[in-house]
């Protein structure tokens, strides 16, 4: 059976804890716990990207979470297309940096797609199928 959750957020910083719950949330309820802390990292980190290089103020960012018969599968939609998202090398002291790195060592698989009007960044946590 597959599920599928989609939600659209301001472009505010109260947006990433509520969009991080919502995916823990989820995953818990589709009989996916041990995915529950994992899908709330990489929304976290895919949503704090999206608001911090993909978002305009008056437009919303879509967060997606859909789960199938192999994946929990997270995508988040913001409305700027022109940056694409690129794992960089972070110093020991920057703030900021890390993100796609934690997102590429939690994932399954994780991209970009563009889109009419802006981009799709998804990652995939393999799903754990009971017996």
């Amino acid at each position: 059976m597959e599920r599928r959750d989609v939600r659209n957020y301001p472009p505010r910083q109260d947006s990433v804890p509520t969009a991080r719950r919502r995916a823990a949330w989820l995953a818990v309820a589709w009989g996916q716990p041990d995915l529950a802390a994992d899908a709330a990292l990489l929304t976290s980190e895919l949503t704090t990207n999206a608001l911090l290089h993909g978002s305009l103020w008056d437009r919303y960012l879509r967060v997606e979470v859909q789960l199938t018969g192999a994946v929990l599968r997270i995508e988040v939609t913001d409305p700027k297309g022109e940056r694409r998202p690129e794992p960089r090398a972070a110093a020991d002291d920057d703030q900021f940096g890390r993100g796609l790195h934690i997102v590429d060592a939690l994932s399954k698989r994780w991209g970009s797609t563009d889109r009419v009007v802006g981009k799709t960044v998804c990652a995939e946590l393999p799903r754990k199928v009971p017996r």
